[in-house]
């Protein structure tokens, strides 16, 4: 079963629990993929590969990080409650992401086998880590990391 079935089942088995958060979370992400399939120039009835539902999940996820932070800043608690529900949700679908110290092991190696050596090499390297890092390592970390190494 791919990720976009799994979805639309798992759809059906939030309104049976009358889950409202993850229902509505769920719809979401089915409506981001058909969007996203319309914006490719397919049909809506197809379906998006696991890798491309992923990446949508992906950019959901950050778009209700983006939220938290606005809302948290404007003082909507409320709000805050509501986006962390459904980022909660959002992240049992994506894969875990690398640790801090996973991503300084591979970023000293990169660093060497690249030869970059002040801060005028951070955009290349942040490049190549994120190339070889995608999916795994959130890119704010990758940053952070190779920022710590200068």
């Amino acid at each position: 079963m791919s990720l976009y079935e799994s979805i639309k089942e798992q759809i059906k088995q939030a309104m049976l629990a009358h889950d409202q958060v993850r229902l509505e979370t769920l719809r979401g992400i089915k409506a981001a993929c058909i969007n996203d399939l319309v914006a490719k120039g397919r049909k809506p009835q197809e379906e998006l590969s696991d890798e491309e539902t992923l990446a949508v999940i992906t950019k959901l996820a950050k778009q209700r990080k983006d939220s938290i932070e606005q809302f948290t800043k404007g003082g909507r608690g409320d709000l805050v409650k509501e986006e962390s529900a459904q980022l909660a949700v959002l992240e049992t679908f994506l894969p875990t992401l690398m640790s801090k110290e996973e991503i300084l092991s591979i970023a000293q190696t990169k660093k060497d086998a690249l030869g970059v050596t002040d801060k005028s090499g951070i955009g290349k390297l942040v490049g190549a880590l994120m190339g070889e890092l995608k999916g795994k390592a959130d890119g704010s970390d990758v940053k952070a990391v190779v920022e710590s190494l200068f």
